[in-house]
């Protein structure tokens, strides 16, 4: 076979891949938990895609029926958890390809005793895309994404018309969409992308307050102490 056809094609990415080595609690922490809480999903020929086909029961899943929120690039947990266990009578599915951050949060759903968290280690955006039936989820959250700050890197940033379009699908009516950047110019970049959306509306009209259930992780705090303010955005799916 020639070596072009060999070659596997990968989209672009919101995320590049670092390193999988964990520390020991990490690895105990995934050795207690991951059977539980991390997805096993079929992924493509790169391990952070969902192979094509690929269908999730949610309701079997989390063996309920509940209303879903959605965070694509979860990290630490150091958020997300929290307002998991704030919020019992709702599911939370996590996208983060990190495996590190993964048994960190891991560790973090076993000390907070939650059972309404499931992780895909897969790309957020496909898995959004693939995983999820159109009108299904109640909120989507995307906070702190990577900003790409170089222009040549503009392309790899999660907020995008074409993005956009996924999860207006994705969203039940009246569904909301909630965005945080410390970095102005994604933040301006991220209203571009979506003050114009036909199915979708800003909330606010503007930048949304703070929101309010969200703590105030280390990589925020590191960012405020460095002088960077925080932006929240909040769009509602168009009925």
């Amino acid at each position: 076979m020639d070596s072009d056809q060999q070659r596997v094609h990968r989209d672009v990415v919101s995320f590049v891949r670092r390193s999988t080595r964990m520390n020991d609690s990490q690895k105990a922490a995934w050795s207690r938990h991951a059977d539980n809480f991390v997805l096993p999903l079929r992924v493509g020929p790169v391990p952070t895609s969902v192979e094509e086909g690929t269908h999730v029961d949610w309701n079997e899943t989390f063996d309920r029926d509940a209303p879903r929120i959605v965070e694509i690039g979860s990290g630490v947990g150091d958020s997300l958890v929290p307002m998991a266990a704030a919020r019992p009578g709702t599911d939370f599915v996590a996208f983060e390809v990190f495996k590190p951050a993964v048994a960190s949060t891991l560790g973090r759903i076993g000390r907070a005793g939650v059972t309404n968290v499931r992780i895909a280690m897969v790309d957020g955006a496909r898995g959004l895309d693939l995983l999820f039936d159109d009108a299904s989820v109640a909120e989507v959250w995307t906070f702190f994404a990577d900003p790409w700050h170089k222009t040549r890197h503009h392309k790899r940033r999660l907020v995008t018309p074409a993005f956009a379009d996924v999860v207006a699908a994705k969203l039940v009516p009246g569904g909301l969409w909630r965005l945080a950047t410390d970095w102005e110019d994604y933040a301006l970049w991220q209203r571009e992308a979506l003050d114009g959306h036909g199915r979708l509306v800003n909330v606010h009209d503007g930048w949304a307050p703070r929101f309010e259930d969200r703590p105030i992780t280390k990589y925020e705090r590191r960012g405020l102490d460095a002088g960077r303010q925080s932006h929240d955005l909040t769009y509602e799916r168009r009925s």
